[in-house]
C-alpha cells in the first residue's frame, strides 16, 4: 500500500500546561512498533473508553490501517516524547462531505497535561487545508478528559446525549473566541515553562571544573554564594567534590531528582548530556557552552534544540551566561558580580553586555527579579520570557536587548497585551542594517528593517531606547516613579542656566512647561528668596536651603497643572547635593507624581539615592537624559490610557471576489509579477476602495473614443510592465480637455517611451486634495506593512511615510496618519479646509485587511490618494503577487 506525503509543516514541538515539551507530527507506517508499544501501555480502561469494547492487543490488519494513511481524507497525528508515542489522534472523512469523524487517545500517566488538547488543535488545522470544516464524535457519557477537552477546545461545540453514548459536534473554523482560547492556553504553558528554568527546586552543574577560573567552577561558586533555596550538584567525572561539595561522574548518578542542568563541557560532549538529562528526567536546560550557531555549526545547534524539545525539556542558550532569579537565591551565571534583589527583569542576547547589565545595576543600586543570556536563542526567546514576566508578582519593569527576533509577530502580540500591564525598554541593535531590501517600488524601498521594528514597538507600548544608558535611565525612573498623568512638567532648581537647558531638553522632547497657578505662584514667593524668580522653570537661586526646596517641590505638587517636576540642584555653601536628595526624597514619597532630580557637579551622589533598590528618586548628573527619560515615561502613560483599539468590521469587502481576481492571474503566470491597471481596479473594487474610474486603451483612436465616453477633462497615464515611475519618463499627461488633447498626447507618449508602453489607462480627472500615498509591503519576517505618507511625485523626496504592522486597529490607522510630520495638511492648515480623515483611516484598514487575507499580495502602492473635503480617490495603484507559500496556521501553537 502506498502512502501520501504529509505536509512538512505538520509537524511541531509544543509546550505542554506543566511547561515541558513534547513533538507532534504525522503517524507513519514505520510507527507499526511503537503503535502496538503504545496500546499495549494504556490501561483497559482508557481501552474501553477509546474502543467502546476490551480491545488488549491490536490486529495486524488494524496496525496496517491506523499507521497507512492519505493524510487527506484520513488523517492521523502522533504525540511524541523521546522514542515513545503518548498520544494519538485520528479523522476519517464522512464520504462526500466536509465532515469528518475524530478521536484521540493518550497514554494514562500523560493524562491531564494538555496533550489531547494540543493534538485537537492541531488536526482541525491539518483537516481545515484538507477542506473540512467540522468534526463529529461518538463517545461515551464516562470519558471525562475526551469531553472536557472539546467543551474546552474554544470551537462551536453541541453535544446531545443518545442511548450510552454522547454525540458531540464541533465547527472547526477559528474563531476570535477560538484563537483567545488558544492564546491563553499558550501563555499559560510558555509562562511554565520558563518557570521550569527560573524556579528550579535543584541545579545540577554539568561540566563543574576543580580548577577556579573555568566557566564550571564559577557557575557552581555563583550558585552556593547566591544562597540558591535547593540543593547543588556538581557533576564531574573525575572529581570526587568541588568547591567541598560532593561531586557526581553523570547527572544520572545523582539520587535525587534534578530540575535544571547547567551545562557546561565542550561542544562534541554536550549531545550526550542532554540525552542523560532527558534519561534522568531533568526539567530545563542552561547551555553554557559556545561552538554553535554563533562560528556556523547551525546544524549542530538545530540538533541540540531538537534533542531538549523531543525529550521534555525547554534550552536557554547556546553560547549564554545564564540565569538569574533572586527571589529563590538562583545566581546560574559565570558573571563576576552578584545580582542585587529588587523588581526588573533582564535579558540580553549578547554574554558581555549580560555582563555590563548585571555589574551596572549592582552599582546602580536597580535591584534584578530575574535575569536572563538568550545567547543563540536555540530555543527560548523573549518571547516566551515575556509570557512568564507577565505574571511574575516580582517583576514590574522588563529591560530587554535584543539583536534579532526570531517570531516578531509573536512578539507584537504579546508585548502589546504584557505592556498594558508593565513597562516593557528594549535596546534594538542593528538600526544601520546593510542597506535596504531589493526592491521594485518605492514603497518597498522605503521599508527598511529598522522601520518595521519601529512600527512593531510604537504599536505595542514597548519603549525603545537607543543605548544602554537610556536603558538604565528608562529602569530608574519606572522602577521607582509613578507613571505620569500627562505630559506637563514643572521645573525647579537653585541655578538658572542649568534650568534653561533644562527647559529646551524637556520641549525637544514633547513635554510642556506650562505656566503655574497663581495659587502656586504665591506660595513660592512666600518661600523662595526675592531674587529668585516664580516663572517655570522655578529659580530658586544659589542660597537657597534643604527647607526652601521642601517648602517650593510642594507647592508644585500640589499644583494640578502639574505632572511631574525635574528638581536640579548644584552644590553650594548654603545647600549639599546630599542634603537636597533627602529632602526631594522625603517630598516625593507620597506622590502620585514623578519627581526626578538633576545633581550637577555632585558626583558621589548615586543614579538611585533611595535606601533600597526600587526606592528613591532617579539622579542624573545632567539635564537632557532627565527630560528625555520623563519624556518617554509620558507618552508610555499616555498610550497605555487610551483605548487598546480594535480591528473594526468592513462594510462592502468581497475578499471571495478579491481572491478570484488574484488566482486567475496566478494561474496564468505561476511565478507572479505586475498586475493589470484594470485588475488592480478589480482587487481594490471588491474592497470597497474608491478608486477613480479606469479604461485600458491601445491606440489613440480608442484612448480618444474613451475619453469622449468618461467626460473631460481626463488623465492619460502609459502602462507597461517595466513602468514603474511613469512621469519620470513623461508618461503621465493630465488635464486633457478635448478628444485632440487625448490623441496628441497618446501618440507623443509612444514616441517618447518606445516599446516599453504596451498601452495606456484613461482617467477621470479626481478633485483637487491632499495627495497621499498608501502602501503594502511583504517582509519575510514582520509579514505585511502597511505604510502611509505624503505622495504624488515628490514621495522619496519628502520621505515623510510611516509603517505600521498587521494587525491594525482603528486606534493604529489614526496614529498612523498622524505620525507625519506635514499631518497638519490633512487637518487644515493656514485656513485651508480639513480633509476626509476619516475615509482615509478606512481606506488604510481595507487595505490592512486586505494585505493580511491575500498572502499573495507581495506589493501594493496606490499613489496618489487624493483627499478632499468631500472624500477619498484612489488615482494611480500597482499591485505586485507572488506565489504563496504553504506553512502552519499563524494561531496554531507550536515553538519556532
Amino acid at each position: 500500500m502506498t502512502t501520501a506525503q504529509a505536509p512538512p509543516h505538520w509537524e511541531a514541538d509544543v509546550v505542554l500546561v506543566d511547561g515541558g515539551t513534547m513533538h507532534v507530527r504525522p503517524i507513519g507506517p514505520a510507527d507499526a512498533d511503537r503503535l502496538v508499544a503504545f496500546h499495549e501501555g494504556l490501561s483497559p480502561q482508557t481501552v474501553y473508553l477509546r474502543f467502546f469494547s476490551a480491545k488488549p492487543r491490536l490486529s495486524t490488519d488494524q496496525v496496517e490501517h491506523f499507521t497507512h494513511v492519505d493524510h487527506h481524507d484520513r488523517v492521523a497525528l502522533v504525540a511524541e516524547l523521546g522514542d515513545r508515542l503518548i498520544g494519538v489522534a485520528r479523522y476519517d472523512r464522512l464520504a462526500g462531505t466536509d465532515s469528518a469523524e475524530v478521536a484521540f487517545v493518550v497514554t494514562d500517566e500523560h493524562q491531564g497535561r494538555g496533550i489531547g488538547t494540543v493534538l485537537l488543535e492541531h488536526l482541525a488545522s491539518a483537516a481545515r487545508e484538507c477542506g473540512i470544516t467540522r468534526f463529529v464524535a461518538q463517545t461515551m457519557p464516562g470519558n471525562r478528559h475526551m469531553l472536557d477537552v472539546f467543551r474546552t477546545a474554544g470551537f462551536e461545540e453541541s453535544a446531545r446525549f443518545d442511548h450510552d453514548t454522547v454525540d458531540v459536534e464541533l465547527l472547526i473554523e477559528p474563531t476570535d473566541r477560538s484563537r483567545a482560547v488558544i492564546e491563553q492556553r499558550e501563555h499559560r504553558s510558555e509562562s511554565a515553562s520558563v518557570a521550569r528554568l527560573l524556579t528550579p527546586r535543584s541545579v545540577a552543574v554539568i561540566g563543574a571544573s576543580r580548577t577556579q577560573g573555568t566557566v564550571g567552577h564559577q557557575v557552581l561558586r555563583n550558585l552556593l554564594a547566591g544562597g540558591f533555596a535547593g540543593p547543588v550538584y556538581p557533576v564531574n567525572p573525575g572529581a570526587e567534590h568541588v568547591a567541598s561539595v560532593k561531586a557526581y561522574p553523570t547527572v544520572g548518578d545523582i539520587g535525587d531528582p534534578v530540575d535544571l542542568a547547567v551545562i557546561a563541557v565542550p561542544a562534541p560532549a554536550v549531545p550526550e548530556v542532554v540525552r542523560q538529562c532527558a534519561a534522568k528526567g531533568v526539567g530545563g536546560l542552561v547551555v553554557l557552552t559556545a561552538g554553535f550557531g554563533e562560528v556556523g555549526e547551525t546544524a549542530a545547534q538545530a540538533e541540540l534544540r531538537d534533542l531538549a524539545r523531543r525529550n521534555g525539556m525547554r534550552l536557554v542558550g547556546p553560547n549564554c551566561i545564564g540565569v538569574v532569579n533572586t527571589g529563590v537565591g538562583l545566581d546560574a551565571t559565570f558573571a563576576p558580580h552578584a545580582p542585587t534583589p529588587g523588581r526588573v527583569a533582564m535579558q540580553s542576547q549578547s554574554g558581555a553586555l549580560g555582563i555590563a547589565l548585571l555589574e551596572r545595576s549592582a552599582r546602580m543600586g536597580l535591584g534584578v527579579s530575574t535575569f536572563v543570556s538568550v545567547g543563540n536563542k536555540a530555543d527560548v526567546s523573549g518571547n516566551d520570557l515575556l509570557q512568564y514576566w507577565e505574571d511574575d508578582a516580582g517583576t514590574d519593569v522588563v529591560l530587554l536587548y535584543l539583536e534579532s527576533f526570531g517570531n516578531p509577530r509573536k512578539f507584537a502580540r504579546i508585548a502589546r497585551r504584557v505592556s498594558r500591564r508593565k513597562p516593557i525598554v528594549a535596546v534594538k541593535s542593528g538600526r544601520s542594517a546593510a542597506g535596504v531590501r531589493a526592491a521594485s517600488s518605492h514603497t518597498a524601498a522605503m521599508a527598511s528593517p529598522d522601520l518595521a521594528v519601529d512600527a512593531l514597538f510604537r504599536q505595542a507600548g514597548v519603549i525603545r531606547v537607543d543605548t544602554l544608558d537610556e536603558l538604565f535611565d528608562m529602569a530608574l525612573v519606572l522602577s521607582s516613579q509613578p507613571l505620569p498623568a500627562g505630559n506637563r512638567v514643572a521645573i525647579v532648581g537653585n541655578a538658572g542656566g542649568p534650568g534653561i537647558l533644562a527647559a529646551d531638553a524637556c520641549a525637544a522632547a514633547g513635554l510642556e512647561l506650562p505656566e503655574l497657578s497663581s495659587a502656586t505662584q504665591a506660595a513660592l514667593r512666600a518661600v523662595i528668596d526675592p531674587n529668585g524668580s516664580v516663572a517655570n522653570p522655578v529659580d530658586l537661586v544659589a542660597s537657597a536651603t534643604p527647607d526652601v526646596y521642601d517648602a517650593a517641590l510642594r507647592a508644585l505638587l500640589a499644583d494640578d497643572l502639574i505632572d511631574a517636576v525635574i528638581v536640579i540642584a548644584v552644590p553650594t555653601f548654603a545647600a549639599a547635593a546630599a542634603g537636597v536628595a533627602e529632602v526631594v526624597e522625603r517630598a516625593a514619597a507620597d506622590q502620585a507624581k514623578a519627581v526626578l532630580g538633576c545633581f550637577l557637579a555632585a558626583p558621589d551622589m548615586t543614579p538611585l539615592h533611595g535606601k533600597s533598590p526600587g526606592t528613591g528618586v532617579p539622579s542624573f548628573s545632567s539635564p537632557e537624559p532627565a527630560a528625555l527619560a520623563l519624556a518617554r515615561a509620558a507618552r508610555y502613560a499616555a498610550w497605555r490610557r487610551q483605548a487598546p483599539g480594535a480591528v473594526p468590521d468592513l462594510d462592502g469587502f468581497d475578499i471571495d471576489r478579491a481572491r478570484s481576481v488574484v488566482e486567475a492571474y496566478l494561474a496564468r503566470s505561476p511565478d507572479g509579477g505586475w498586475l493589470g491597471s484594470i485588475e488592480v481596479v478589480e482587487v481594490l473594487g471588491a474592497v470597497s476602495v474608491a478608486a477613480v474610474k479606469s479604461v485600458e486603451v491601445q491606440s489613440a483612436e480608442s484612448a480618444l473614443l474613451a475619453a469622449t465616453d468618461l467626460g473631460f477633462p481626463v488623465a492619460l497615464k502609459a502602462s507597461g510592465p517595466d513602468l514603474v515611475h511613469k512621469s519620470d519618463v513623461g508618461g503621465v499627461q493630465l488635464g486633457l480637455a478635448s478628444a485632440d488633447e487625448v490623441a496628441d498626447a497618446y501618440r507623443t507618449m509612444v514616441t517618447r517611451i518606445g516599446d516599453r508602453m504596451t498601452g495606456a489607462v484613461l482617467q477621470q480627472m479626481a478633485a483637487p486634495g491632499v495627495e497621499t500615498i498608501v502602501g503594502v509591503v511583504q517582509d519575510p519576517l514582520f509579514g505585511p506593512l502597511v505604510m502611509f505618507g505624503m505622495g504624488g511625485i515628490a514621495t522619496e523626496l519628502l520621505g515623510d511615510r510611516s509603517f505600521r504592522i498587521l494587525p491594525l486597529t482603528d486606534i493604529d490607522a489614526a496614529e498612523l496618519i498622524r505620525s507625519l510630520r506635514s499631518s497638519p495638511l490633512l487637518f487644515g492648515y493656514r485656513g485651508s479646509p480639513p480633509v476626509a480623515v476619516g475615509e482615509l483611516e478606512q481606506l488604510l484598514q481595507r487595505v490592512a485587511r486586505l494585505a493580511g487575507a491575500v498572502p499573495e499580495l507581495a506589493e501594493l502602492d496606490i499613489n496618489p490618494v487624493i483627499v478632499s473635503p468631500h472624500g477619498i480617490a484612489a488615482v494611480d495603484a500597482r499591485m505586485k503577487l507572488v506565489p504563496a507559500t504553504t506553512g502552519p496556521a499563524p494561531d496554531l501553537r507550536r515553538l519556532g
